[in-house]
């Protein structure tokens, strides 16, 4: 049976098959930080009207966030007003044909988790999928291939601005964002890059509760 959140996620998969809206998203995905209409229409080879239409599209359907700062810094009178900008939405959004239950299944075995006191278990399964996984020798690179969207705050910190098990975790946050950092320290291990950064717990709103620092 096709449920209302089932049909939420086939119009946002359906909202990328316009190529230039699929390309807009990209741009603003791989950016590293909010990204504005002007960078999106070069990118585009487009005017900026056609990039402001796509990527209000692209809020509609839940694939991107909006929020306004001024780009130059300036603040107070004549400081201009503050540019629209974009950046990936937190959620998620998954389609199997014919419906799957994949989620159901995965928040069931959470919450088992969580009633068997299993946690260490599943932390150790989990950094030793991540040490197992394509080695990178640049850890965003590493990062990126496994579906995180790694940002440097600094030369010495990155953050991850989404987490691959958003809904899980808001559902199992002890549980789920301990799953995650072991699978980030694991990842770290397994690439040699685990001598130069550290995985640690940090969480803060909308972004993944995992940082890096440098050692």
């Amino acid at each position: 049976m096709t449920t209302p959140d089932d049909l939420r996620d086939l119009d946002a998969v359906a909202s990328l098959a316009d190529p230039v809206r699929r390309r807009a998203y990209e741009v603003v995905a791989a950016g590293d930080g909010p990204v504005g209409r002007d960078e999106v229409a070069e990118a585009l080879g487009a005017g900026r009207t056609l990039a402001a239409f796509h990527l209000d599209k692209l809020v509609a359907a839940g694939l991107l966030e909006v929020s306004y700062a001024r780009r130059s810094g300036r603040t107070g009178p004549g400081a201009g007003r503050p540019a629209k900008l974009y950046r990936p939405a937190a959620g998620e959004h998954a389609v199997s044909v014919p419906p799957r239950a994949y989620r159901a299944a995965a928040e069931l075995l959470a919450e088992a988790l969580e009633q068997a006191g299993a946690e260490e278990i599943l932390y150790g399964v989990a950094r030793r999928h991540g040490s197992a996984g394509p080695a990178a020798a640049d850890v965003s690179e590493l990062l990126t291939g496994q579906g995180y969207a790694p940002e440097a705050e600094n030369p010495d910190r990155i953050v991850l601005r989404n987490c691959p098990f958003h809904r899980l975790a808001e559902q199992f946050p002890p549980l789920i964002c301990g799953m995650n950092l072991a699978m980030v320290d694991g990842l770290l291990t397994g690439s040699g890059l685990d001598a130069e950064w550290t995985a640690r717990m940090d969480a803060a709103p909308g972004r993944c509760c995992v940082t890096l620092s440098k050692k």
